[in-house]
């Protein structure tokens, strides 16, 4: 007979239900999460420690540095966070077995500290990595200082800089405390780009121990890095040219529409490569680091627009494409030469001169950027087609459950341990921040002489925008991993209230996008504190100093270098083999100038060239429904969901500034890594592949400073010859091929 309780019940029956039961509360309801995210949590392990402070401080304000002079670089290396998760490993290791553990005393205060609280521990190497990523992520508000300083040639007070510069980046945070209960504390919301972060540092952590004949992953870092480090000379001062070798130019010297075809840097790039991984990875980012889809949908996008659309529109000479450069990301007059901003802008107020633009003429634009326009709204509108049909049901039942959550205070095992084992942040911490940084908002743009044109009530208006998208695009975030920019909508809502005045239009486009952008970024780092049991109190303190440092050094490094480097952005004057072009600012400049100074109205209206770019919001809203009704078609056949229409159709949008041998290597590589070795050599792979990515970026970051400090500051910039040329060699690839027009340097047809 079974045994029983006292009420009678089987005691078997008790035991299954508390099993049940206790299954479920060591849960979680996304599969994803319960195979990846550990269970467990030890809250007694230190945190935020001396240790954590200092490698996380010189993490964060050495990516800062780093990344915006290099965002000045014709190549613009992007140094993630990786690099330094990786290196302050060994550092934090070494620290602990050589600091000293007696513990300080601080004056006047009962708190006391110790230097070496015990073995480098996980919780403080989450904490240096979200330090680093403040660092790595850049401050967008610092390419509106340098068009007014290195292209408007305006003055511009440091003050109301570093304002706008610190404000951009903290608003978010107000967005993100007022949703942090639905989008970090669900369960259901689960951010599965962390899931990469929290697997990274569970291999880091693991015991190694060095392979029979190989090298352990500290050793394989510190090989890459050496051999990074010296290679780099070569591209970085000795043969620059070496970045971009395109030999259809040197075969056809005197022919546009071959060099227009060869030109890897100014045209189709058709047998043009690189010889450089800043050209891998200066726009894209490492393609060792992105997975092989999303690197097949850049590439399908990639090769349908600049080998199918673009050559069709320019040798069909749509809207008078054959005028100007094929590929080029300037401004053009009617005649085909660069647009004479003065003629239509008013120095003293710095606005449009609308008597002198209706006597001078409409903005013209290459047919390449011109279509980037026209792709970045069927961008738009194809994620949220392409959301709505294939992750709408999803994330619809997963809202529910999430309010439903919320409602009747019911979380997963993650949430029950961070509740259970440390206090919550205070509401009223995010309430100050958003306070605060609204009130210094308003202060950098209606002080200091109304430097940025942006009245009051445009911050106010860029702010609702920036809260309105904020949950929706979270929860779009946070299940799905895409994020749709707010950039084109601020850029066309301002462009159409307030025209003619281009540092209002870029101010706006800032207060809108990156403050909504920020919010993300910051929801995400805390849902990965919350994954690895980070106090939150550390998580937002780290946050919070870390946007601050990074803010000041991103601008501080900005500031410096404009003042610093003679004609700095100007390559038509700046000397043979300098660096400092400055592409992805000459494209936020002329952004300025189309959406600020003319806007929308008339660009993209009927009073503009380029109404027709209008009907790209409808493709791109219907892209995705074809690949929907396919995967309905053929429900067992995986890669069909693999096709991503708002990746392929966003795949151009880093062009300009990014050129097609940008493109071609940084495919190449990712074919031959993410398939090719990933297939052949997986435990290789898995072993050293982001390691070797780290190792390439440390390398050339490490000797491009050296470069720089012993060699360019004392205005030597390598040795004149041939190869000295930033450029690929293909002076024609820009000249026009309409008969009549004239521009220097090119034959007249």
């Amino acid at each position: 007979m079974a045994d029983s309780n006292g009420d009678g019940a089987p005691q078997s029956k008790i035991t299954e239900k508390f099993q049940t039961k206790k299954e479920e509360v060591n849960d979680c309801p996304v599969e994803q999460v319960r195979l990846t995210v550990p269970i467990t949590d030890d809250p007694t392990l230190p945190a935020l420690t001396f240790r954590t402070w200092v490698l996380g401080l010189i993490s964060c304000a050495l990516l800062a540095f780093l990344n915006q002079f290099f965002g000045y670089r014709t190549n613009n290396l992007y140094i993630s966070s990786v690099s330094a998760q990786i290196l302050v490993l060994p550092l934090g290791k070494i620290m602990a077995s050589t600091l000293p553990k007696k513990r300080f005393r601080v004056p006047l205060t009962g708190w006391s500290f110790s230097l070496n609280p015990g073995p480098f521990n996980l919780k403080e190497h989450v904490l240096i990595t979200i330090f680093a990523n403040s660092g790595s992520n850049s401050v967008y508000a610092v390419n509106i200082i340098t068009i007014v300083k290195a292209f408007y040639h305006r003055k511009l007070h440091p003050v109301a800089a570093l304002l706008l510069s610190l404000t951009t980046q903290m608003l978010g945070y107000g967005w993100a405390g007022l949703f942090r209960k639905f989008l970090v504390d669900s369960p259901y919301m689960w951010w599965p780009s962390n899931l990469v972060q929290v697997s990274l540092f569970r291999a880091l952590h693991e015991v190694e121990k060095r392979p029979k004949g190989g090298l352990t992953r500290l050793q394989f870092f510190f090989m890459v890095f050496i051999a990074s480090f010296c290679y780099y000379i070569v591209p970085g001062f000795l043969f620059p040219s070496i970045s971009a070798l395109s030999f259809v130019c040197w075969i056809w010297k005197d022919s546009v529409t071959a060099q227009q075809i060869g030109s890897g840097m100014r045209g189709m790039g058709i047998g043009s490569f690189g010889l450089d991984w800043s050209t891998v990875a200066g726009f894209l980012g490492s393609p060792l680091a992105t997975p092989g889809f999303a690197i097949l949908n850049i590439l399908i996008g990639f090769a349908f627009t600049l080998y199918v659309m673009i050559p069709i529109a320019y040798w069909s000479n749509a809207y008078e494409a054959k005028r100007f450069p094929f590929f080029s990301s300037n401004v053009f007059d009617s005649t085909g030469q660069h647009y004479n901003l003065s003629r239509i802008l008013n120095q003293e107020t710095f606005q449009i001169d609308q008597a002198g633009y209706d006597n001078y003429s409409k903005i013209y634009l290459s047919i390449f950027f011109a279509f980037t326009y026209g792709l970045s709204f069927a961008t738009l509108s194809a994620t949220i087609s392409h959301v709505a049909l294939f992750h709408g049901k999803t994330i619809w039942q997963l809202w529910r459950k999430t309010t439903a959550a919320v409602r009747d205070h019911v979380g997963d095992v993650h949430t029950r341990l961070m509740k259970n084992n440390y206090e919550a942040v205070p509401q009223w911490w995010f309430h100050i921040i958003l306070i605060s940084m609204l009130v210094l908002s308003l202060v950098a743009c209606e002080g200091f002489g109304k430097q940025l044109q942006l009245p009051w009530w445009g911050i106010l208006l860029a702010c609702a925008l920036a809260l309105s998208f904020t949950l929706p695009i979270g929860i779009i975030n946070a299940t799905t991993n895409q994020a749709p920019g707010l950039n084109v909508i601020t850029e066309l809502v301002i462009g159409y209230l307030y025209p003619g005045r281009p540092l209002a239009n870029v101010a706006f486009k800032t207060y809108g996008y990156i403050s909504m952008s920020q919010a993300l970024m910051f929801l995400a780092d805390f849902k990965l504190g919350h994954y690895m049991k980070i106090a939150p109190k550390s998580m937002f303190v780290v946050q919070l100093v870390g946007t601050v440092v990074a803010s000041v050094v991103y601008f501080g490094t900005a500031w410096w270098l404009l003042a610093t480097i003679p004609n700095i952005c100007d390559s038509s004057v700046l000397p043979e083999g300098s660096p400092w072009t400055c592409p992805g600012d000459e494209v936020f400049y002329d952004a300025s100038i189309i959406w600020g100074v003319v806007g929308p109205l008339r660009m993209f209206n009927k009073y503009g060239v380029y109404p027709e770019m209008n009907w790209f919001f409808l493709i791109g809203l219907l892209a995705p429904v074809p690949v929907w009704l396919l995967s309905l078609a053929l429900p067992n056949q995986k890669w069909v969901k693999l096709i991503n229409m708002p990746i392929i159709l966003g795949a151009t949008m880093m062009m300009p500034p990014a050129r097609a041998v940008n493109y071609l290597m940084w495919g190449a590589l990712g074919i031959f890594f993410n398939f090719y070795i990933y297939k052949r050599y997986k435990g290789w792979w898995a072993r050293h592949n982001y390691i070797l990515s780290a190792g390439l970026d440390a390398g050339i970051a490490f000797m491009a400073i050296l470069v720089y400090f012993a060699l360019q500051t004392n205005n030597i910039n390598g040795p004149e010859w041939w190869g000295l040329a930033t450029s690929d060699h293909c002076p024609l690839a820009l000249c026009p091929t309409a008969p009549g027009i004239a521009i220097e340097g090119c034959p007249v047809f």
